[in-house]
């Protein structure tokens, strides 16, 4: 017998069998070497998540996170290093001016808020990183496929041109 899962509003029913791709944008030098440490670790947790190491969480455009949802990511993640602990001096003071507003935007088009999440890891935080993949994870499994096409027509994006780029 299938699971039932929990649909909220504008969330489809998962489909048999289906497991959410989570995209992760994690820093170099704190939450890709968080990440490495959970695996050195062997700690578990979901293979649901596909890792970009970028140099900086400061370097993340907010187009990188839209993008990665128009072609198929079901939730991302975007980590960088603690407040205070940046190696490029401030550039997660970027990234936290920055992700609070994408969020608002995201949740405007149409996008749950529990599938974007930002968070500090650091090179320590193995555990952290794992239990933020098992967390994001059931959290976007909960929700169903994200159906970004179909979500760009209903709110008018495209506006009758071609919506073949979104992956429609």
């Amino acid at each position: 017998m299938a699971e039932a899962h929990i649909v909220q509003q504008g969330a489809t029913p998962a489909a048999a069998g289906w497991e959410p791709r989570i995209i992760a944008f994690l820093c170099y030098w704190c939450s890709y070497t968080g990440a490495d440490a959970a695996g050195t670790a062997r700690l578990k947790y979901p293979p649901n998540v596909d890792i970009i190491r970028v140099m900086c969480s400061g370097r993340i455009d907010p187009e990188l996170i839209t993008t990665a949802f128009a072609h198929g990511a079901d939730g991302v993640m975007v980590c960088g290093c603690h407040i205070g602990d940046c190696h490029y001096i401030s550039g997660n003071h970027k990234t936290m001016a920055r992700m609070p507003l994408l969020k608002r935007t995201l949740v405007d088009l149409g996008i749950e808020p529990d599938r974007f999440v930002h968070e500090w890891v650091s090179a320590a935080e193995g555990e952290k990183f794992a239990r933020l993949v098992r967390e994001v994870t059931e959290r976007v499994r909960r929700l169903g496929p994200l159906g970004w096409p179909q979500r760009m027509r209903e709110r008018g994006v495209g506006c009758g041109m071609s919506l073949e780029p979104w992956g429609a």
